[in-house]
């Protein structure tokens, strides 16, 4: 290949991958020895194979051999392809083996996280409870949920440490992918999935709530009843009047409560 070692560098510069990354490489995923764009592309294959003892997932950090896709040279993993001297990724992680060409993403290592991000590092701060990074507009602004990214969406089941798509940190510290979240409060969902307290300030709501009960005369067999409730945003108990519109809290005033007893009358 002709040219200036920088021309040598940047051949072909955007110009392989495939859906998940721009890249110039393609991996050999050492658990079952074949060749794959990347390890997500990897993972969507073996998702699908018949016999659910052959699917697998595939560990970035083991991957040891790569084939450069200019030259089909198969090699050790490195930045540069050791036979037509490609760049084989404009941004190179020798620790997740992780190659891309797109460098507008602002990648950068976490080594607390132990992965690669996007976003730029001076955009975010790991929190050493929650044991992800988050924006730093977080930063001394979240509820810390030990772990909290180390789990599966609540609404599409994808793990969310290491997904690829924008996540949403919720009031309770509990997490979500943001277009999964978005979609559940267009479903006028308000509600956390994982502990069920409110996702946002619902004081127009609970009014609302007062006016309907303070229209709505409760039938006498029923007007003097109370039920033990507890609320899911202060998780307080306590002993309300039943009503069939809603119980209000009475330590945080939040209607967002469940009975824990069936109604009965005062002794």
């Amino acid at each position: 290949m002709e040219g200036s070692a920088n021309e040598r560098l940047d051949f072909g510069k955007m110009g392989y991958g495939c859906k998940h990354y721009r890249r110039r490489c393609r991996i050999r995923a050492p658990c079952c020895n074949e060749i794959f764009s990347c390890r997500h592309c990897h993972n969507e294959a073996t998702s699908m194979l018949k016999n659910p003892f052959d699917r697998h997932e595939l560990v970035r950090q083991d991957v040891k051999q790569v084939v450069c896709s200019v030259c089909d040279t198969e090699q050790p993993v490195a930045q540069v392809c050791t036979n037509c001297g490609v760049r084989m990724g404009e941004y190179f992680c020798d620790i997740c083996k992780f190659f891309d060409d797109d460098m507008g993403k602002l990648q950068f290592h976490c080594d607390d996280c132990g992965i690669c991000r996007v976003g730029g590092r001076e955009n975010y701060f790991h929190c050493k409870k929650c044991g992800s990074c988050y924006s730093i507009g977080l930063r001394d602004n979240h509820l810390c949920v030990e772990n909290s990214m180390r789990h599966h969406c609540p609404i599409c089941y994808e793990y969310l440490f290491d997904s690829l798509k924008d996540t949403a940190v919720m009031k309770c510290g509990h997490t979500m992918h943001c277009e999964c979240y978005q979609e559940m409060i267009k479903r006028d969902k308000y509600c956390c999935p994982i502990c069920f307290k409110s996702v946002i300030d619902m004081s127009r709501t609970w009014k609302r709530i007062d006016e309907e009960i303070e229209a709505t005369v409760m039938p006498e067999d029923y007007r003097y009843r109370k039920v033990w409730i507890l609320c899911n945003d202060c998780n307080d108990t306590t002993e309300v009047y039943f009503h069939v519109i809603g119980q209000k809290c009475g330590h945080c005033r939040s209607y967002n409560t469940r009975a824990i007893a069936p109604p009965v009358l005062p002794q």
